[in-house]
């Protein structure tokens, strides 16, 4: 019985060995990018759109919609009217959290800066979700709780997954099929021959 018990543990240290060689270094990043852009990514940029109304000419003025999105009481307080609400910090705070929601989700999919961006959009995830309970009111289902056994709460469930998912790349690196890593190979190959 010990020796089919040993056959079993060495059979099943040799399987997944292999399998943790043949795919370290390039699967964990590749498939988290891919699963945030099939998933996540479209939600982000038209989220971003809407802060400019949809238009690109507006990246540098972002609509007063943008401004209720990030900042829902400070708008209450000024009757919607952003002209009261002064460019430092709050403007400054509209404005490079729009940009943050284009440009983020782009450098994660295509593999540049993959670590600094997927850590700026697990902040950007973290301060959205603190802006919806705290400052839009979101409900008690829809917060959610964990281990609460309802995995359709939208904060307290969704967030996390999204979270863990740009952990990866943040911890692992984005993978072989990523601008950072035919960077990195060019830069490699250049030092090689100095």
């Amino acid at each position: 019985m010990g020796a089919l018990i040993g056959f079993f543990v060495r059979l099943y240290t040799v399987v997944f060995g292999t399998l943790e060689q043949l795919t370290n270094g390039w699967l964990l990043g590749l498939a988290s990018r891919v699963i945030f852009a099939a998933v996540l990514f479209q939600f982000f940029w038209n989220s971003a759109l809407t802060k400019i109304g949809g238009n690109f000419m507006n990246i540098f003025t972002p609509t007063a919609g943008a401004y209720a999105q990030m900042l829902p009481q400070l708008m209450e307080q000024v009757s919607y009217d952003t002209s009261q609400i002064a460019f430092f910090p709050y403007g400054l705070i509209v404005l490079l959290g729009t940009w943050g929601e284009f440009i983020l989700p782009v450098l994660v999919v295509v593999g540049l800066f993959t670590r600094a961006a997927s850590l700026g959009m697990i902040v950007f995830i973290v301060v959205m979700s603190y802006v919806d309970i705290t400052g839009h009111g979101a409900d008690a289902k829809t917060i959610g709780a964990l281990f609460d056994g309802d995995p359709y709460s939208i904060i307290a469930d969704d967030r996390l997954m999204w979270i863990f998912l740009l952990l990866v790349p943040t911890l692992k690196g984005p993978g072989a099929l990523s601008l950072d890593w035919l960077l990195g190979r060019s830069y490699r190959k250049r030092e090689m021959y100095y």
